[in-house]
């Protein structure tokens, strides 16, 4: 048994101090992002927003409105092979979309049967599980390396600096960084099991950068002010699941409740979905996940403004031109700390 007493933290105990500024307006900062990944030296240009590969989330009709926002997705692991193979191969939404999968048998054959299909339509994949620290799933990533060394491949997810190394060296250009972050996750108190999350991206992106990868924080924000402290710890990306449920873009259907309108949301390691895909929960495991009512939001355009208004606006009060400086010119102040010594809890 081992303790370390150093203090980690969420996104909710810190806050951004503002400095100097020589920018007049939020429409002076460029949001865009470009980079050259490690290990495929493909090209990306876009704004680093990325909606997770949850069904209720990750959808085509997602991938076709971001798409215009240049905005990326991550579909969904459940999609059938002929409506993979129809999206990959519309030029429109390839480029910005992921192809997700998980690391069993069964998920490598239907990439290859995707891959054989569609040549060269698949540019982007997500290999997701739970916990990234297994041998098993870091020989996956090398074994998909190996195969097609032309993918962009992002994978986890972890939150130290040891396994982010051991990821970019396996193959990964861009490491998953989250692990029960999620409004839907239950995984700290299923398992007891987690990490601060804006320390888990500070701590991942020292180590992923001086390798020359990349990470993308994944869970944990709740407001747009999350968006610009995840950039600000050094993430190079930002996935979202529960600030993007509820609207049209989203699978399921709208349901009415005390007279409001509701869509349903829950996590993949939910109840709900391991008897959607599994045909129920395993003896073996818990429930890691649970479901939840999001007030219906329209279409996701409406709430993208309000995000990205915010990392603008976070910009503006750091004087960073362009989101790449964000994180040179952040300083963050810890807040909680000051609130428990007020009402004199430990």
């Amino acid at each position: 048994m081992h303790i370390e007493q150093e203090v980690k933290l969420d996104f909710k105990d810190v806050l951004i101090r503002p400095k100097r500024s020589t920018l007049a307006s939020r429409s002076e900062v460029d949001i865009t992002r470009e980079y050259t990944f490690l290990h495929s030296g493909k090209r990306y240009q876009g704004i680093p927003l990325i909606a997770a590969n949850m069904d209720t989330v990750g959808t085509m009709a997602m991938a076709r409105a971001f798409a215009e926002q240049q905005l990326s997705v991550a579909l969904h692991k459940h999609y059938p092979v002929d409506e993979l193979v129809s999206f990959f191969t519309a030029l429109p939404v390839k480029s910005n979309a992921f192809y997700s999968m998980g690391i069993g048998a069964s998920d490598y054959a239907k990439f290859q049967d995707v891959m054989t299909r569609a040549p060269g339509a698949v540019e982007y994949v997500c290999i997701d599980v739970a916990n990234g620290y297994s041998e098993q799933f870091v020989a996956f990533v090398k074994k998909v390396r190996t195969a097609w060394p032309q993918l962009v491949i992002m994978a986890g997810n972890v939150v130290t600096g040891d396994m982010t190394e051991e990821l970019i060296l396996a193959g990964v250009d861009i490491v998953k960084v989250g692990i029960g972050p999620g409004s839907v996750c239950t995984t700290r108190k299923m398992t007891g099991v987690g990490y601060p999350q804006l320390s888990a991206v500070i701590e991942c992106a020292d180590a992923a950068h001086g390798l020359g990868g990349l990470i993308c924080s994944d869970g944990g924000c709740t407001v747009p002010g999350d968006l610009a402290k995840a950039f600000g710890g050094g993430a190079d990306f930002v996935m979202l699941g529960g600030m993007l449920a509820g609207h049209d873009e989203t699978e399921g259907d709208v349901v009415e409740k005390d007279g409001a309108q509701f869509k349903r949301f829950y996590g993949m390691s939910s109840r709900v979905a391991m008897e959607k895909y599994a045909g129920g929960v395993a003896e073996y495991r818990a429930s890691e996940g649970k479901e939840v009512l999001i007030p219906y939001r329209g279409p996701v355009v409406n709430s993208l403004q309000d995000m990205l208004g915010g990392i603008r606006s976070a910009c503006t009060y750091v004087g960073a031109k362009k989101l790449k400086e964000l994180s040179k010119r952040t300083t963050f102040i810890r807040v909680t700390q000051q609130i428990n010594e007020v009402f004199g809890k430990s």
